[in-house]
């Protein structure tokens, strides 16, 4: 028997929960049932995307629309199958197919060879209920503790800590570069959202920025190393990444150049050869879509060189951004004048002190051309919202962004029959 959550006590809207709930549903149905833990957690990052798990319940949909399965995906990419025995053939048959397209993870190569690794776990309702059931709270209950441990990091104050590690010289900016020479930086690119946040509604991405993570290349290439303690240095190190990156989109063979993206670059990339073949790459349509983000510091280190590749970039139809830029900054950084499309403010709570008065100075600049950046938990969208803001990335975006898509999962797999 399932226990039912106490009157008025709040339940966790997850498909944990729905779990539960429908194996309570079940108890008395359960001849005849069965289900399948599809470990997915278990694969390697690179193949737990968004699209991977987009195949993966696409796979199973046609069994759910005939009323023969229902699928739940839980909060670490794990999906539980529980279905009739009349449809195992057609369980199986998914399950192969899951397997040909991860066929290349360590995981499965473990699995099919007899090693340790296990991608499915099967049950018997009839006979392995209660196995079942406990597994499932076990799932609802570590939902539970990763919602409270993820509350209280957001509500404690804590203060970053310095970078640590062996000073950046010109010899290990060199191994740094040929390092990068060989590297694949594939496995180092990330996408963050910029969305459109507009009252309740929930975030539409409006492009994606592509970037590098110096965090994660630091720990692939020098992990003792503090790349930042030389600022001239790490403008090089970004020049020779800016390269390696439009290189790299270069080669690829799918739809990332025909916009909606966001590329972070020197103004002394966008004069380079290696940009006039990204820019020949690019469909002509499309290159109103893509944003450049310039950093401050790099625009008014040669304003005159900014000032000739922000034109060329507009002549070619590409939007600019500045980057990086704090209220602090604002006084001296003029949109209009500069020529810039957008501008990216890094939220911090002091923005609401002195509100009015701060609000008047985004006003000067518009707040339609505000990309509020950094916003790590909800009070940084209520502040845009309350000052006009509509344009949002961070990490309370991105986790937003999961949630919705979890959400309309939990939709499509809503039981309507026992």
């Amino acid at each position: 028997m399932i226990s039912s959550p106490p009157a008025g006590q709040a339940r966790v809207a997850s498909q944990e929960n729905l779990l539960i709930d429908y194996l309570h549903r079940l108890e008395r149905h359960r001849t005849e049932r069965r289900a399948v833990h599809i470990h997915l957690s278990g694969l390697n990052s690179q193949n737990r995307r968004d699209h991977h798990l987009r195949i993966v319940l696409s796979t199973f949909e046609g069994l759910v629309k005939m009323l023969q399965a229902q699928v739940f995906t839980l909060i670490n990419s794990d999906l539980v199958v529980v279905y009739k025995a009349q449809a195992q053939d057609e369980v199986e048959s998914a399950i192969v197919k899951l397997r040909f397209l991860f066929s290349d993870d360590p995981l499965i190569i473990d699995d099919a060879q007899g090693r340790r690794g296990t991608f499915c776990t099967w049950y018997d309702l009839e006979k392995e209920y209660d196995v079942v059931v406990a597994l499932a709270q076990g799932m609802l209950q570590q939902e539970k503790d990763r919602r409270a441990a993820e509350q209280e990091k957001i509500s404690r104050e804590r203060v970053p800590e310095k970078p640590k590690g062996a000073p950046f010289t010109p010899d290990l900016l060199a191994r740094v570069e040929a390092g990068l020479a060989q590297a694949d930086l594939a496995n180092l690119m990330r996408r963050q959202a910029v969305c459109a946040v507009v009252g309740q509604a929930p975030p539409q991405p409006v492009f994606h920025e592509l970037f590098i993570s110096i965090a994660d290349l630091r720990q692939t290439l020098m992990p003792s190393v503090n790349m930042n303690s030389s600022p001239w240095l790490f403008q090089q190190l970004t020049e020779t990444l800016d390269r390696r990156v439009l290189s790299l989109l270069n080669k690829h063979d799918d739809r990332t150049l025909e916009g909606d993206i966001s590329l972070n670059l020197n103004v002394s990339t966008l004069l380079s050869p290696e940009f006039m073949v990204f820019d020949d790459n690019v469909k002509a349509g499309m290159r109103g879509t893509i944003v450049l983000e310039l950093q401050k510091v790099d625009i008014f280190a040669d304003l005159g060189a900014y000032l000739f590749a922000r034109d060329f970039a507009h002549d070619r139809g590409y939007r600019i951004c500045i980057d990086g830029l704090s209220y602090s900054m604002l006084p001296f950084v003029d949109r209009e004048r500069l020529g810039a499309d957008l501008i990216k403010l890094i939220w911090e709570p002091s923005l609401t002190e002195e509100k009015d008065k701060k609000t008047e100075a985004l006003r000067r600049i518009g707040v339609t051309r505000i990309i509020l950046a950094r916003c790590d938990t909800p009070s940084a969208i209520e502040y845009g919202h309350s000052v006009g803001i509509t344009l949002f990335q961070g990490r309370h975006i991105e986790q937003t962004l999961l949630n919705d898509v979890r959400r309309r999962g939990i939709a499509r797999a809503r039981p309507r029959t026992y």
